[in-house]
């Protein structure tokens, strides 16, 4: 059975407490096929099980899509037109679509304890610092959604990023990374998307062929799909990384092309 059928069918549901079970909880409802009794009934999945990260991953992947897309305070048409895409690229039956638009909606709202799921969400996924790096790549994608990011979702960002384990400078590179990958995709002239490919690879242009290389390889280690299940991102989520691995290759295909 998949996370998503385990979760609905009350495997552990409530029984993963904290922050992200009141989530989960109150975003499934009557979702539940035995309700809160028929999960305490069941044997809980323990920390670390692929599918419990499965579902910590789902569920704090929409919150803070809508935790960051109300940062500036404004949810712009373009943040929920992401959210959209997100949920298209991942196939979401009807359900499992509700229950993300509550996820996401319950980030907007006030009071929303950012910090304890930050905490719950990286002790669930336990040292799986690939799985973190695709969460934070997901939700920084939201605050670029309106084509910018402003001084106040950018501190935000840097301090999920500090809560997740990851330096200023880290966080930066990450950013920079994303942004090299949005002009990639989007840029017409091979100019601008020859800087671009560069950028996306965390590569400057006179690097040496073989550090390009290991830069390319990193990225595609790092970014791997099936890698990334293996560890927790759920199956739905597959196409993002796809979609990444396939700009990473074009990207690193296209900088060997324009130097021989």
């Amino acid at each position: 059975m998949s996370w998503w059928g385990k979760v609905v069918g009350g495997t552990f549901g409530f029984m993963l407490g904290g922050p992200l079970g009141a989530l989960m909880g109150a975003s499934l409802g009557n979702y539940f096929d035995g309700g809160i009794e028929g999960a305490r009934r069941r044997p809980a999945l323990g920390l670390g099980d692929t599918e419990r990260v499965q579902s910590v991953f789902f569920t704090t992947t929409f919150a803070l899509m809508g935790y960051i897309a109300k940062a500036d305070g404004e949810v712009t048409a373009d943040e929920i037109a992401l959210t959209e895409q997100v949920m298209q690229q991942m196939h979401l039956g009807s359900v499992q679509r509700k229950v993300a638009i509550k996820l996401f909606n319950a980030g907007k709202s006030d009071g929303f304890p950012v910090h304890e799921v930050l905490a719950q969400f990286k002790r669930e996924c336990f040292r799986r610092r690939n799985l973190i790096q695709m969460f934070l790549e997901i939700v920084t994608a939201t605050a670029f959604a309106d084509g910018r990011m402003d001084s106040r979702e950018q501190r935000i960002l840097e301090g999920i990023a500090a809560d997740l384990g990851y330096s200023k400078a880290q966080y930066a590179q990450l950013r920079s990374r994303l942004s090299g990958q949005a002009r990639f995709t989007s840029d017409e002239s091979i100019a601008d998307k020859l800087k671009a490919a560069y950028t996306l690879l965390a590569c400057k242009p006179g690097v040496a062929a073989a550090e390009l290389k290991k830069a390319y390889r990193r990225q595609m280690n790092q970014h791997h799909p099936d890698k990334l299940v293996a560890k927790g991102l759920p199956e739905e989520m597959i196409d993002l990384a796809t979609r990444k691995t396939q700009d990473i290759k074009a990207a690193y295909e296209l900088i060997k092309l324009h130097r021989d």
